[in-house]
């Protein structure tokens, strides 16, 4: 039976790549002409913690993380962006700081619109405000999803999980099948919220059992039907 049919993927993922979809051409042209385009390296911060928003911005291409440090220093990983999401809006909003800082996994490029700019626009177009709204709402869910469903979770049934929800954000732009997740064993770690020596143990028995092959840095998942048992959404 295939059950990655059944998988809820929509409950933890965002949909912020839909904010600029179905708004007037017009609209989105001019958010794109407003774009100043930025490129950050792998590891370098975009924003951080505490800081204060002057604009949004709109990942073209690459991953960014976003995170929370604890008191010991230590990452937590709360999303993962991929390309065509917007980050930072929600801040912005508010008019509060971050409750989060994001830094780029790779070498990625983005658009940034100033505050001002994207407030006119957002004020002027009904259609842009709707789809704000909407993506507000599910990141919230999002958000309270992950905390219900990890509380009540193991570890290797959190790995699952996340394997799952990588398999969607790869995707997006992969060619192969089955999909190539390239994350780096600390970042994978901090999402699991695990100790990187137990995913790494994790992760070895999964390619014992089958359920994933590794290619050098790259986990690439044989069948996913196996992990969605395994997370028990199904």
């Amino acid at each position: 039976m295939d059950n990655t049919e059944y998988f809820p993927i929509e409950k933890f993922t965002s949909k912020s790549d839909s904010i600029f979809k179905n708004i007037p051409a017009e609209v989105r042209l001019e958010l794109e002409k407003q774009m100043v385009n930025k490129t950050i390296r792998k590891g370098q911060n975009l924003f951080l913690e505490g800081s204060y928003p002057a604009g949004i911005f709109y990942l073209k291409e690459g991953l960014v993380k976003k995170y929370k440090t604890d008191h010991e220093g230590k990452e937590h990983i709360l999303y993962l962006c991929s390309e065509g999401e917007l980050l930072g809006y929600s801040a912005l909003l508010c008019n509060e700081a971050y409750p989060d800082s994001a830094a780029a996994i790779e070498t990625s490029k983005l658009g940034f619109i100033s505050k001002e700019y994207f407030l006119k626009t957002l004020n002027d177009s009904h259609e842009l405000m709707l789809n704000l709204l909407s993506s507000l709402s599910h990141e919230f869910s999002i958000l309270t999803n992950s905390i219900t469903v990890f509380a009540h979770m193991t570890v290797r049934e959190r790995l699952a999980l996340i394997l799952l929800i990588l398999i969607a954000k790869f995707k997006k732009r992969s060619e192969s099948d089955p999909v190539e997740i390239i994350l780096s064993r600390e970042d994978l770690s901090n999402m699991v919220g695990a100790a990187t020596e137990t995913v790494v143990r994790l992760i070895k028995e999964f390619k014992k059992e089958e359920i994933i092959k590794i290619v050098g840095k790259k986990i690439i998942v044989l069948k996913p039907n196996e992990l969605v048992t395994m997370s028990k959404f199904y």
